[in-house]
């Protein structure tokens, strides 16, 4: 096993690369000049000659990328062209925002999307399969951006049972510890901020993780309608097993196979909706840094969002193998 993690530990050096090059290069092939930007339409060609020496933008293409590589090698990814602050302490300050959104979009859709799926399996073609299944397809359809809107304009707007946005209620402040304010109040016994925070997690954690719900609850009917109908699990209903204990033990685990890997994929959807789901509820997480990095061409920090997001899905994706082996002994990574 830890040879296989070590390979597979290997393997995320060229992934990265590859990734590393595309934003570069792509980002640099975006119309604009960047010193243009920032000085505005008041900056003499002098001026934007001594900014264009400061930033390294006058020097060769692939000179700036060697730059870039080396300083990301060391978690150095320049310094913002917008706020002057290094990259990374950007991307630190927005992404454990985004990673409280993720986990509790996640857990959303993984505890109820096997429900919705292992429910309307036991009972096929039943009412319950039928509605389960019409719930999905609607779940499937529907972008995350207009799931944001229509949360928002019902249970903000029209009953004004949850906020509209933001992390915590107005004027309330929250010692930083993690940066995750859910977590920042548990730690410190902030009560008041914690119910805070749980409210207006709410909203963009069920419009994330919506889409993603609906797809594992497919994939949970149709691996369990599968195993339910195999030997073991007909002899183990023949020797007097309860049913709960023959879909728990005996079927749910090996249905989990797929299960697990389509949830592993499902963190790579999340990392990229949670873009319109943190512009939509006002939510400053990497989403956010990196749709305004963006309109500002700001290169380093969009470089550093996406190579950030790189690794977290290929260690999301390291892991689902790792449990591979945990949910079936008969997998070994030798």
């Amino acid at each position: 096993m830890l040879k296989y993690i070590g390979r597979r530990l290997g393997q995320l050096i060229p992934t990265l690369l590859g990734v590393s090059v595309l934003v570069f290069f792509g980002m640099h092939l975006v119309p604009g000049d960047v010193a243009q930007l920032l000085l505005g339409d008041k900056g003499t060609e002098a001026d934007l000659q001594r900014l264009r020496h400061q930033l390294g933008l006058d020097q060769p293409v692939y000179v700036q990328y060697l730059r870039f590589l080396l300083g990301a090698v060391r978690g150095d990814f320049g310094v913002s062209l917008r706020t002057r602050q290094p990259a990374i302490w950007e991307i630190g300050q927005a992404l454990p925002v985004t990673i409280q959104l993720s986990i509790a979009a996640l857990l959303l859709a993984v505890v109820l999307g096997l429900a919705i799926g292992v429910a309307a399996a036991r009972r096929p073609h039943s009412a319950l399969d039928t509605g389960a299944m019409l719930g999905v397809l609607i779940g499937v359809a529907m972008p995350v951006f207009w799931t944001g809107i229509l949360l928002l304009l019902v249970f903000g707007g029209i009953f004004g049972w949850l906020p509209l946005g933001g992390i915590l209620s107005e004027g309330m402040t929250l010692r930083r510890i993690t940066g995750m304010p859910l977590v920042d109040g548990l730690l410190s016994g902030n009560a008041p901020a914690v119910l805070s925070s749980i409210r207006h997690l709410i909203l963009p954690a069920i419009a994330l993780g919506a889409t993603s719900m609906a797809t594992i609850a497919r994939m949970a009917r149709s691996t369990m309608l599968e195993v339910l109908h195999l030997d073991y699990v007909r002899t183990a209903r023949a020797k007097g097993v309860g049913e709960r204990r023959v879909v728990r033990r005996h079927a749910l685990r090996n249905a989990l196979l797929p299960i697990v890997t389509l949830i592993g994929l499902q963190l790579g959807l999340l990392l990229s909706g949670a873009v319109l789901t943190e512009t939509i509820f006002s939510l400053p997480g990497l989403g956010r840094l990196a749709i305004t990095s963006v309109l500002a061409r700001d290169y380093p920090v969009v470089q550093g969002v996406v190579i950030i997001a790189a690794v977290i899905f290929v260690a999301a994706n390291l892991l689902v193998d790792v449990l591979y082996a945990y949910l079936d002994p008969r997998i070994r990574y030798d």
